[in-house]
């Protein structure tokens, strides 16, 4: 339970982020001065780059190239269009922040005060997450759940940077309405070296798989989070398919969690492979989806085990590891018996399952394909507050606390949602981290800020839940709607349901169009090829 300003350099594209603790101090220097320059203090090198620029409708260029230096990099800074209008930075392109964009451009703004918006993200794709799984199961094409910024913000003034953040230098912590003297709500420097000054910042960042809390888990296992992970494991299943075409071999297909991710992956994996391969979901709960309706879990136990998915529930994987040239099914000591030996061309890997609760077994299992669903961790920074006045409040998970108009505590100018937020329910519990949160935070963070700039009272936000949907494979889904107690559409209906209501969310109304073309012709092509495999079969046996 996924027309444009580009400004990086052309390594800024594939840097990814320091991890570790590092990252974090680094992303809120101690101080302006002596912090802030030792950042470039080992970037003297003349080495040329190329920065790129596109801009919208607005933006009055076609785009241009020119060389930069590294010094010269590290002192570039965003200009925006007009310095009299409010500047909105949004971090994060997913749905907290595509949409809170898109929702700022459609409302009624005074001339001079619609604001100037800069979208940052670290990939030129808006990714719809809750359909990353039609992707293994070939029902969507990538463009249709994956389209680029630059073909959705065509039509608007939303200047796009692909870039990563890199820390954050916030000044709206001295009162309400920040310093009289200026009304820069502070500074954004990304890693290109370009600094993005903002008048009001808007965190949705998302979060991160969090595969390195079990040892071999970072090294062995495939997340399935992004595009990137889903064209990886896409790739991965699309090889082994090759390698058992025709051998009576069977892939085998680990899948650790089995909340709503994990269930909805074990059901694609094992409706792609059906017979030519053995899908394991391990799970240290004794149920799966334990926060799902029950309607919604009974139906995906229904369709786990019409396909033969095993189910370890009580488990928890005390370690991941490659199998040894000397080790085989064989020789291993506790190797579930239905584990197939496929052959010595295959990379394979051991999971030891550890019990959960007393009175059960160990469990060692081989695997060819590793999937990880378990866990997250917001990119947001942690920082030590006892020294820095200004930094940004932070849960135990890395999520900033807001008050209920999604406002950053202690900073007036500074916008949270999503999984950068840590807002909680009416009974005080932290809100889940979905899409269906993030879209409806966006449309109430796109009115606060309209509200803030415009001098009017600010919304607080109350959480709809319009119900809980997932995907079971190819026509096949189930769906509990919040406002029918105890109904669950299953199979092909939820199934249509579901692909409905997702095509109303996507973003804008081309996209939504072409998408909708493209899914009704694929559905006519289904059923005429469903109607000419019946006939055939009726002509055949007569």
């Amino acid at each position: 339970m996924s027309h444009i300003a580009l400004t990086a350099s052309a390594t800024a594209t594939v840097v990814a982020f320091h991890r570790g603790a590092k990252q974090w101090s680094a992303l809120f220097p101690r101080s302006r001065g002596t912090n802030q320059s030792s950042l470039f203090a080992n970037s003297p090198k003349k080495r040329l780059q190329l920065r790129f620029l596109a801009t919208g409708k607005n933006g009055g260029n076609e785009g241009f190239a020119e060389e930069i230096s590294e010094t010269e990099k590290a002192r570039t800074k965003f200009v925006w269009p007009d310095n009299k209008k409010p500047r909105v930075c949004i971090l994060g392109g997913g749905f907290g922040g595509l949409y809170t964009a898109l929702r700022l451009e459609s409302l009624e703004w005074p001339d001079d005060k619609k604001p100037q918006i800069a979208l940052v993200d670290q990939s030129d794709r808006f990714v719809f997450k809750p359909m990353l799984y039609e992707l293994l199961s070939g029902e969507v094409d990538e463009w249709e759940i994956a389209p680029r910024f630059s073909d959705l913000l065509a039509n608007t003034s939303v200047q796009f940077l692909k870039d990563r953040v890199k820390f954050l230098h916030p000044s709206d912590h001295w009162g309400m309405n920040g310093s009289k003297a200026s009304t820069c709500g502070g500074t954004v420097h990304l890693e290109s070296g370009l600094h993005i000054e903002y008048d009001w910042l808007v965190l949705a960042l998302g979060a991160e798989s969090k595969v390195d809390v079990v040892p071999g888990a970072a090294e062995f296992a495939i997340p399935f989070s992004t595009l990137e992970d889903a064209r990886k494991v896409n790739n991965r299943l699309t090889t082994l398919e090759r390698k058992t075409f025709g051998k009576d071999l069977q892939i085998s297909v680990a899948i650790v969690g089995c909340g709503y991710s994990g269930v909805e992956l074990a059901a694609t994996v094992a409706e792609r492979l059906q017979n030519r391969g053995i899908v394991r979901a391990i799970n240290v709960e004794t149920m799966i989806c334990p926060n799902a309706p029950p309607g919604n879990r009974e139906a995906a136990l229904k369709v786990l085990s019409s396909r033969k998915v095993e189910l370890l529930l009580g488990y928890f994987v005390r370690c991941i590891r490659r199998v040894s040239e000397s080790e085989s099914s064989d020789t291993l000591t506790g190797v579930d018996e239905n584990c197939i030996e496929i052959g010595h061309d295959f990379e394979k890997y051991i999971l030891e399952l550890q019990p959960a609760e007393r009175g059960m077994q160990s469990k060692i299992i081989e695997a060819d394909l590793v999937l990880w669903t378990v866990g997250s961790k917001p990119p947001l920074p942690q920082l030590e507050s006892s020294d820095m006045p200004f930094v940004i409040p932070l849960n135990a998970r890395g999520q900033a606390e807001t008050d209920e108009t999604l406002r950053v505590k202690g900073h007036p100018r500074i916008f949270a949602l999503g999984d950068s937020s840590a807002l909680r329910d009416s009974n005080g519990r932290i809100l889940p981290a979905t899409a269906q949160v993030a879209f409806q935070q966006a449309d109430f963070t796109g009115w606060n800020l309209w509200a803030a700039i415009n001098g009017r009272p600010l919304l607080p936000f109350r959480f709809q839940n319009l119900g809980e949907m997932m995907t079971l494979g190819r026509n096949d889904a189930a769906i509990s709607p919040s406002f029918v107690e105890g109904l669950t559409l299953e199979g092909p209906i939820g199934h249509t349901a579901r692909k409905i209501a997702y095509l109303i969310r996507l973003p804008s109304d081309e996209h939504k169009l072409k998408v909708g073309i493209s899914w009704l012709t694929k559905s006519a092509i289904d059923s005429v090829s469903s109607l000419q495999s019946t006939l055939s079969k009726v002509f055949s046996g007569s």
